[in-house]
């Protein structure tokens, strides 16, 4: 973790960011006190459409057909 004063993290934000971003835990503090923690957002996912990869998969016709190897067990 590392903790930086308000001053210093008014002039170098774009640093503090970047460490954000890359995984660190970047605190904010004013004297001993902290105040805020900069964390990376997760990023957003575009939502699911549902019938997306309709037409891309296709059953057999013989799919649940019996298997040669177990014809004497029907």
């Amino acid at each position: 973790m590392a903790e930086f004063d308000i001053e210093h993290a008014v002039r170098h934000l774009s640093e503090l960011i970047d460490r954000a971003l890359a995984g660190e835990e970047v605190v904010i503090a004013e004297g001993d006190r902290p105040l805020v923690q900069l964390t990376a957002m997760a990023r957003r996912r575009k939502p699911r459409e549902f019938g997306s990869a309709r037409g891309l998969v296709e059953m057999a016709d013989h799919f649940d057909a019996p298997l040669e190897d177990f014809g004497e067990y029907v």
